[in-house]
């Protein structure tokens, strides 16, 4: 296991200030009733569902939020969601994935596309990005959770593959496939995660200058501002501030 590396994903989410709370809450919401809709809505039971409620509580979600979510999909209201990736490429050349959760994939694609259009940057056919990512899941822990060499040793009991410790926290990748059972076993050792997610990781970053990278960050926040939008992911190695 590769324990200092250089990686640092960026992943776009809505965590901007009270302005913006809403629209947070509002993706956390259709997360947790699509997930207590494929499942059972109890979270006991459902490992998804446990995910996207401790990833709620995380950014501060009211519980009422989160019971009114899970009722929803009991009321049969989730039936039309659908998860859709899209893929392009941005200023510089910079691949991105745009995941959404909709109730509407035509409203949804011209959307995406227009956006794509209008900030400089191309939608491209399915599967013309993601070959360079790698599907993984991602366990995020604050710095006081742990020394690193503890931290490592958690990971290492828990399963994962990979992590990363640097002043922000403490970063854990597993599989794709190993993510409940590896957060699971993590809390246990080390207590609730800050978040716990799945990410597309970078195979390789493409640089981009101060130009590109004022044009790519219109594109990114101008995809992550729309209300179907979850999660926005690039290749883009950023340059420094």
């Amino acid at each position: 296991m590769a324990g200092h590396s250089k990686f640092k994903n960026i992943q776009f989410r809505k965590d901007r200030q009270d302005g913006l709370r809403s629209k947070l809450f509002s993706k956390f919401s259709r997360d947790i009733t699509l997930a207590a809709k494929q499942g059972l809505p109890d979270p006991a039971a459902n490992s998804r569902l446990r995910l996207a409620i401790a990833n709620a509580k995380a950014e501060s979600m009211p519980k009422e939020n989160i019971d009114r979510a899970i009722k929803k999909a009991q009321g049969g209201d989730a039936d039309t969601y659908e998860e859709i990736r899209y893929e392009g490429f941005g200023p510089g050349g910079v691949g991105l994935i745009v995941e959404v959760l909709t109730d509407n994939r035509n409203r949804a694609a011209a959307n995406v596309r227009a956006l794509f259009g209008k900030n400089g940057g191309n939608m491209g056919e399915a599967g013309s990005v993601a070959f360079m990512f790698d599907r993984l899941g991602q366990i995020l822990y604050p710095l006081t959770a742990g020394t690193d060499d503890a931290i490592m040793e958690a990971a290492i009991d828990a399963g994962a593959q990979d992590v990363v410790s640097d002043a922000d926290g403490h970063t854990i990748f597993t599989t794709f496939e190993d993510l409940t059972s590896v957060a699971e076993s993590l809390e246990g050792l080390l207590g609730p995660a800050k978040s716990t997610g799945i990410i597309w990781k970078p195979k390789t970053a493409t640089p981009v200058n101060e130009s590109e990278a004022t044009s790519l960050s219109k594109l990114v926040d101008a995809l992550d501002d729309d209300d179907d939008v979850q999660n926005v992911w690039t290749n883009a190695d950023w340059p420094e501030d």
